[in-house]
């Protein structure tokens, strides 16, 4: 899931996450909430491919938090390389994303 989240859109994305999430960015934007998150998604998204590593999951119950290094790449812009951090809710049998973090790093 936290793949597709980078490479497959911002419609993709908004269909795995929650309405109320949180997301925070690195400034700018910053934290953004609903509408806002599709907003910036809209023209940040679509990365042709990312490598993530470091990966890890923590579950607790119904609430997962996916923590991961990521690489990820497009055309025409620098390789950008964050720490970054997800929490899911498991909501019906459905797991939606309630909250996103990712802090830059060189």
């Amino acid at each position: 899931m936290e793949e597709h989240f980078w490479t497959s859109g911002a419609d993709n994305a908004r269909a795995t996450t929650a309405t109320n999430a949180v997301m925070v960015f690195p400034y700018p934007p910053g934290i953004l909430q609903g509408d806002q998150i599709w907003t910036h998604l809209q023209q940040r998204t679509g990365w042709r491919s990312v490598s993530m590593a470091e990966r890890r999951v923590t579950r607790c119950g119904d609430i997962a938090i996916l923590t991961y290094r990521v690489s990820a790449e497009k055309p025409d812009v620098p390789i950008y390389k964050a720490l970054c951090a997800s929490t899911y809710l498991n909501d019906d049998d459905r797991w939606l994303r309630i909250s996103h973090q990712q802090t830059s790093v060189n």
